[in-house]
């Protein structure tokens, strides 16, 4: 039998990248409006109305099951947990550093989601695969070497600790997003990232998420469905394509990030920064060509 097309995961993942970068933008803006706590109690709880009848109506459809088996949902739960302390860390740090530079000092998350991916995934890191993560890297060096030069205020190096932390931690999501794309099917995936995530901080919302002014409930309600849409696409790709595959291409929302920092928040792109973004292009294709032929090492999720 002819091995599936690794072409249509990654153009899927990528799709989900750009989602994802705008989702961001809106999330710096909203986080800005009514702070990162409250930013991530509404988005997600406006994920949950989103996804509620889509979850539902897929069950219906599919005779699937209502509730996932304990272990699934565990996962569930761990990679939400995750995801969610990861967004509010990164959400805060973006408040006091420009959305391009933000991506650019999360991008040590894909280079460790390899390592992580081999020790828990049972994954062959390919020789070609580390050599397009590090040319990769070395993009994002080029462009931060150009804006991390000056003095920083004690809040604008909180931000970067924040950001730093959170790229950790997204190294962690990405081996997760791997085996739980394994398990559950995108719907699911997104139905229940956004509520574990309501429910974590649910605790401290009557104190730190009052209920938000219209301007930033509409931020919020397009941060919640560009998070949705986000989710289902990248849940989608990395059931049908191997982790190191599809992390590389982690790079490619740098430029989405540049793009939406420039446009909302007028955050300048400079010939340097365009100098990285060429790097960091061409290191997701030396890593995307090394996996492609074996793209069949990853089963369809049958969900």
């Amino acid at each position: 039998m002819r091995a599936p097309s690794p072409l249509i995961p990654i153009a899927v993942t990528v799709a989900g990248l750009a989602s994802f970068s705008v989702m961001d933008g809106v999330m710096k803006a909203a986080s800005i409006a009514v702070g990162p706590y409250s930013a991530m109690f509404w988005r997600n709880l406006f994920g949950v109305l989103v996804m509620t009848p889509i979850w539902a109506l897929g069950r219906r459809r599919t005779g699937g099951r209502w509730l996932p088996t304990m272990p699934v949902l565990r996962l569930h739960a761990v990679r939400s947990a995750t995801a969610g302390v990861m967004a509010g860390l990164f959400f805060y740090g973006t408040i006091y550093t420009p959305l391009a530079e933000a991506m650019a000092l999360s991008f040590i998350a894909p280079l460790i989601a390899l390592f992580l991916a081999a020790a828990f995934l049972g994954e062959r890191i390919e020789r070609r695969a580390y050599f397009g993560s590090v040319l990769a890297l070395a993009g994002v060096g080029a462009i931060a070497a150009g804006k991390f030069g000056g003095h920083y205020s004690p809040a604008a190096v909180r931000g970067m600790g924040a950001i730093l932390t959170s790229a950790v931690l997204y190294a962690i999501n990405l081996v997760l997003q791997r085996r739980q794309a394994q398990l559950a099917g995108p719907d699911e995936i997104a139905f229940f990232q956004n509520l574990f995530i309501v429910l974590l901080f649910a605790p401290g919302a009557w104190w730190l998420a009052p209920v938000p002014p219209p301007h930033a409930a509409l931020l919020l309600v397009s941060g919640a469905i560009l998070a949705v849409v986000s989710l289902m696409l990248i849940g989608w790709a990395y059931a049908r394509a191997e982790a190191q595959v599809l992390v590389p291409l982690e790079y490619t929302a740098f430029i989405w990030a540049a793009l939406v920092g420039w446009l909302l928040f007028a955050e300048p792109v400079t010939l340097r920064t365009l100098a990285g973004v060429a790097l960091i292009v061409t290191g997701c294709l030396v890593a995307i060509s090394a996996r492609a032929p074996r793209a069949d090492a990853a089963q369809p999720n049958p969900a």
